[in-house]
């Protein structure tokens, strides 16, 4: 197998599951060429097709099934894991509050966003925005709300905000079912036999950062910027979980049932099919 271009963020969830995988540490795995990139610039690139294997939202899945379909295992699906909206505390104390409210997004195809929508009835006024800097932001009174997103749900109270909505509470209220958050796409003109192949890396790549952990945390800490050691530890521990090794049944249902309610919401302009890989 030739090597293959793979992208993903920095965000410690990531590169814990990748760790093993790209710094060599499985024998006989794919070799792989790796990419870092914030989640908007990976969702744009994979619109591109420009890598083999990506980190994408699923909230962007609906505009990429013409070139990818969905790898099983290294998504981000789960509970109590989803988006959150802040504000100062002043601003708002429920979501009802902020419409007609300006808010920073983290990208307009981000799954945050795509839930945003679903729980206003609507499209807000958004000004899109790194994730790192809607904190900032928001703390600043640059804007009225922020829709926050990986480590910063962890560290918003310390700038002085609250938070009015947690949009995975909402999605699990409203549908039973986990939050389809990201998910690892492969190109179709990569054969059958090679992504199956590079899906159970990604598992084996799994197993080994929870079996030798040492042996990968320094790549996890070296991407975390300046994050704190308890942060990086939540967070991987929030968003690495049982459907990180599969999507699962209810991860694909998970999945289905989002795209059909952006679709009746008008948000998805027609109904889109998530593709997974055999």
């Amino acid at each position: 197998m030739n090597d293959r271009t793979l992208a993903y963020s920095p965000c410690p969830n990531d590169t814990y599951i990748f760790a093993a995988l790209t710094n060599g540490l499985l024998p006989d795995a794919p070799r792989v060429r790796v990419e870092l990139g914030d989640i908007e610039e990976l969702n744009n690139a994979a619109a591109a097709a420009r890598h083999e294997l990506t980190k994408v939202s699923y909230g962007a899945i609906p505009y990429l099934m013409r070139d990818y379909r969905i790898l099983r295992s290294g998504g981000a699906l789960g509970r109590g894991c989803g988006p959150l909206v802040v504000t100062r505390p002043e601003t708002a104390a429920s979501l009802d509050d902020l419409r007609g409210a300006r808010f920073a997004i983290p990208g307009e195809r981000t799954t945050a966003f795509m839930l945003l929508q679903l729980a206003l009835g609507g499209r807000p006024d958004a000004v899109q925005m790194r994730f790192d800097r809607i904190i900032p932001a928001v703390a600043a009174g640059e804007i009225d709300a922020g829709l926050i997103i990986h480590e910063s749900r962890f560290t918003y109270q310390a700038h002085g905000l609250r938070s009015v909505a947690d949009l995975g509470a909402w999605w699990e209220r409203a549908s039973g079912m986990p939050i389809p958050l990201g998910a690892i796409l492969v190109r179709d003109d990569v054969p059958d036999a090679d992504a199956q192949a590079i899906d159970a890396a990604i598992r084996a790549s799994l197993s080994f950062a929870r079996r030798d952990e040492a042996a990968i945390m320094p790549y996890v800490r070296e991407h975390a910027f300046e994050m704190s050691d308890d942060v990086m530890r939540k967070h991987i521990d929030l968003y690495v979980n049982e459907y990180s090794d599969d999507v699962r049944d209810d991860g694909i249902a998970a999945v289905r049932e989002l795209f059909a309610r952006a679709h009746a919401a008008g948000i998805l302009e027609r109904d889109a099919a998530p593709r997974f890989l055999r």
